[in-house]
């Protein structure tokens, strides 16, 4: 389910300390149930991949379109990237967030983790049309359980980048966050908690 940015922005994250100068552009409750320590069990569902990244085959057509336009308009060469046209978010974090548990990178996308918490995780990727992090945080459900929450903050790379992110807002909405929730969702409930995790 949408929710709105205040879901995201009323919470006092450790991500506003350091993604100040970054926009809200979505935030998702996602289907994941849990307790109030299942943050780490999510975090390394999303990053592992084991499901589909590309969940459905509208998302996969947008997808192979947009990796297309990238090497067509060279968005996504590696001098656009983290490090290169932008310093990570690493250097911005507080020294007890740099010593801390930094967390997985995405095995299945191009997201390089910042940091990660008890109750959030934040992950980030970057190319010529602009800067993005990913962010899960781990939320009261309001009926006595918690849940994941995900939203997206970007900072668009100039006109390029802002026309970008409007040209794709449609797609996204309606092909890929749709299915992306579906499948985690599905792989939450089909790979419950053991007691070794």
């Amino acid at each position: 389910m949408r929710l709105p940015k205040t879901a995201h922005t009323s919470r006092p994250w450790r991500i506003h300390e350091i993604a100040g100068d970054f926009r809200v552009e979505d935030v998702w409750a996602l289907p994941t149930p849990g307790g109030p320590d299942d943050l780490a069990r999510l975090v390394r569902q999303f990053a592992g991949g084991t499901g589909d990244p590309v969940p459905s085959p509208v998302a996969r057509v947008l997808f192979a379109a947009r990796r297309g336009l990238g090497r067509l308009f060279g968005w996504d060469k590696p001098d656009g990237g983290l490090g290169t046209r932008v310093p990570t978010l690493r250097d911005r974090l507080p020294a007890d967030l740099r010593e801390g548990e930094r967390g997985p990178d995405l095995r299945s996308a191009p997201f390089t983790s910042v940091f990660q918490t008890h109750d959030e995780w934040a992950a980030e990727s970057a190319n010529r049309t602009m800067h993005g992090v990913l962010h899960i945080g781990w939320v009261p459900d309001g009926n006595g359980g918690y849940r994941g929450q995900l939203t997206v903050l970007v900072k668009p790379n100039g006109r390029l980048g802002s026309l970008y992110m409007l040209g794709i807002k449609p797609f996204r909405h309606l092909g890929v966050y749709p299915a992306l929730l579906r499948s985690i969702g599905r792989e939450w409930h089909a790979n419950p908690p053991t007691d070794a995790a």
